[in-house]
């Protein structure tokens, strides 16, 4: 069993989760905490228990989840969600936790994604959404940057958002799905065009009034 531990983890990964199902069935179950990170990738078990960075991190996907979410609503176009929800690919091998995923009312509509339920209710998503959202940390660069990008172009989602907020200004890319592989979306004056949420985003980071980023999407 290959592991890859990002930093010191309590997290006990029994020797039977040796394939994709089997990463299933054990993260389901009571042996793994409600919140470890954890994550099948690659044909292994990444466990990440660093802290999320605030400004770079948390913020970031606060404020994309944020405008994201008020346009999904506005427009009556589809879900967006945060971090949280399990998000499985069987073409792809990977059973992961975006920073943050989007669901059109026509992908439900059509099948290309299924909930499987838990105890409680859903408590994962499988298929194909049309968006997905990472946003980089220090201990995340090659899953996000490599790894994912390649897992995600394969599970056939139209769009791929990434964000490098640890230096300024931060990077922000919208990668759309070809036949070869995922390709950026040329900047245009600054914007980035969604062909998924038919808008154009700039992603601008300022200071706020104790001198801390601050972020902003913006959308037209």
């Amino acid at each position: 069993m290959s592991v890859v531990l990002t930093e010191v983890s309590e997290v006990e990964i029994p020797n039977w989760v040796t394939d994709l199902n089997a990463f299933r069935r054990w993260v389901h179950s009571l042996a793994v905490p409600e919140d470890a990170r954890v994550y099948w990738v690659d044909g292994k078990v990444w466990v990440d228990m660093s802290k999320e960075q605030i400004f770079s991190h948390v913020d970031v996907k606060t404020e994309i989840v944020r405008v994201l979410a008020n346009l999904a609503t506005e427009l009556d176009f589809g879900r967006m969600r945060s971090d949280g929800a399990l998000y499985s690919n069987d073409d792809a091998g990977i059973s992961v936790n975006p920073d943050a995923i989007f669901i059109s009312h026509a992908c439900r509509e059509e099948g290309r994604v299924t909930f499987v339920q838990g105890r409680d209710g859903p408590v994962e998503i499988q298929g194909t959404p049309d968006m997905v959202l990472e946003v980089v940390s220090r201990s995340s660069v090659t899953k996000d940057t490599e790894l994912l990008l390649e897992a995600y172009w394969t599970a056939g989602i139209p769009e791929y958002w990434l964000v490098d907020a640890r230096k300024s200004p931060p990077r922000f890319d919208i990668y759309r799905h070809t036949d070869d592989g995922y390709v950026a979306v040329r900047r245009r004056d600054g914007w980035l065009k969604s062909a998924v949420f038919g808008r154009q985003f700039r992603f601008v980071e300022s200071k706020d009034r104790f001198c801390d980023p601050a972020y902003s999407l913006e959308v037209k």
